[in-house]
C-alpha cells in the first residue's frame, strides 16, 4: 500500500523572509499548512474565530521553532475583520507574500433538509470568505507588488451529493481563481486551488461512524490522505517551482476523483427491458440491407 509522503521534502529557508496568512490556521489542514510553512522560514499569521485554539497553536509553532507565528481572531465572512487582519499583518511585517485560504466549514445533510440559514452560512464562508480574503489582500498590497494565493477547495467535480452548499461554494472559489488568475496576472499575482479529497483529521469526526473506513475503500491508493500531504501541495504552489502555474486545481485525492460511489442510489424494481425495433422509416440510409432468398 503507498504510504503518505515526508512531513517535509522542502529545501530549509525555502520561504525565508516571506510573510504568510492563513486562514482556519489553529488546527487540522490548516495548523499542518502553517507548520510547514514555518519550517520553512517564513513569517505566518494564522486567522481564526476561535481564540483559545488561536493562541494554542500560535505559541506551540513559535515554541518548536524559534519563530514567532501571530495570531489574529478573525471572521472571514465580515469585510471589516478581514481588512483588520491585513492592516495588522502589514503594520507588523510590512508585507504580504502568500494568503492561504483555508478557512471555512460545512456539514453532511441530503439537499431537502439544509435551513436556509445553513446554506447561507456555508456559502458566506466558503466562496464570499474567500472573496474578501482574496480581493482585500490585493487591494492592500497585492496589485502593487505581486503575490500568490492558494485557496483549499473540495472533491466536487461530479457534484457533491450530501454537501450540495459546500460543493457550490468550492465551485464558485474555482471558478474565481481562474477570472482573478487572467485579471490579476498583469500585477504580478498568481492564484491556484488544492482541493483535497478524504483527510484523515480531527474533523472526521463530525462525521457518520464507518465513514472513514468507507472512504478509504473508495479511493484507488487505498489510504486516506494525511494532513502533510495538502501541506505539501500548497507548498510547492507558493514555491518558486510553480512559477508558471497560476488558475489551476491540484486534486490531492489518491485519485478518488476518477473512481469509485460516494452516494448509493437504490436499484428500481425488476421489470423486463423493451427494445423498441430500429427505425428504419425515419433514417433509410441505416435501413438492414434486404436478405436474399436462398
Amino acid at each position: 500500500m503507498p504510504q503518505p509522503a515526508s512531513p517535509s521534502i522542502f529545501a530549509n529557508d525555502l520561504f525565508r523572509d516571506r510573510v504568510a496568512v492563513v486562514t482556519g490556521g489553529a488546527t487540522g489542514i490548516g495548523l499542518a499548512i502553517a507548520e510547514e510553512l514555518v519550517r520553512l522560514g517564513a513569517k505566518v499569521v494564522i486567522a481564526s474565530r476561535k481564540a483559545g485554539r488561536l493562541n494554542t497553536a500560535a505559541r506551540g509553532l513559535s515554541a518548536d521553532y524559534g519563530s514567532d507565528v501571530v495570531p489574529f481572531v478573525c471572521n472571514i465572512r465580515r469585510r471589516s475583520e478581514v481588512e483588520a487582519l491585513f492592516d495588522a499583518t502589514l503594520a507588523r511585517f510590512g508585507h504580504v507574500d502568500f494568503v492561504v485560504n483555508n478557512g471555512g466549514g460545512q456539514f453532511l445533510s441530503p439537499a431537502a433538509s439544509i435551513s436556509e440559514k445553513g446554506w447561507h452560512a456555508v456559502v458566506e464562508t466558503n466562496l464570499t470568505g474567500t472573496w474578501n480574503m482574496c480581493q482585500v489582500a490585493a487591494q492592500k498590497w497585492m496589485l502593487a507588488h505581486g503575490g500568490k494565493i492558494v485557496s483549499i477547495v473540495a472533491d466536487m467535480w461530479c457534484g457533491f451529493p450530501g454537501m450540495v452548499h459546500t460543493g457550490a461554494a468550492r465551485a464558485g472559489v474555482v471558478n474565481m481563481t481562474q477570472t482573478l488568475a487572467i485579471e490579476w496576472v498583469a500585477q504580478g499575482i498568481q492564484l491556484n486551488c488544492v482541493a483535497p479529497g478524504v483527510i484523515l483529521t480531527t474533523g472526521m469526526h463530525n462525521y457518520p461512524p464507518g465513514m472513514a473506513e468507507a472512504s478509504q475503500r473508495a479511493i484507488p491508493q487505498k489510504r486516506l490522505g494525511a494532513q502533510e500531504d495538502v501541506a505539501a501541495a500548497v507548498c510547492f504552489l507558493l514555491s518558486p517551482a510553480a512559477s508558471f502555474i497560476t488558475g489551476t486545481t491540484l486534486k490531492v485525492d489518491g485519485g478518488a476523483s476518477l473512481w469509485g460511489e460516494r452516494w448509493p442510489i437504490a436499484n428500481p424494481p425488476s421489470a423486463p427491458i423493451t427494445i423498441p425495433p430500429w427505425p428504419e422509416q425515419r433514417w433509410p440510409q441505416f435501413a438492414a440491407p434486404p436478405t436474399e432468398e436462398p
